[in-house]
């Protein structure tokens, strides 16, 4: 898997359980899932995402 799709995966599954937790246990979890959102848009706007770094320091990878 590419680091773009591994984010993509991220996100995708942080929405989620953000969403079944707002379900479940408390609506506030929504906040969770406008972060992820936020952070989306604003990585498509100036090109950073901070996952892709927090990825490349864990697993050591270069750009």
């Amino acid at each position: 898997m590419k680091r773009e799709q591994i984010i993509r995966a991220i996100a995708g599954t942080f929405i989620l359980i953000s969403v079944v937790l707002a379900a479940t246990v408390n609506i506030n979890w929504l906040w969770f899932t406008a972060f992820v959102g936020a952070n989306l848009l604003q990585s498509s706007i100036t090109k950073w995402c901070l996952m892709d770094d927090i990825l490349r320091k864990v697993f050591k990878i270069k750009a």
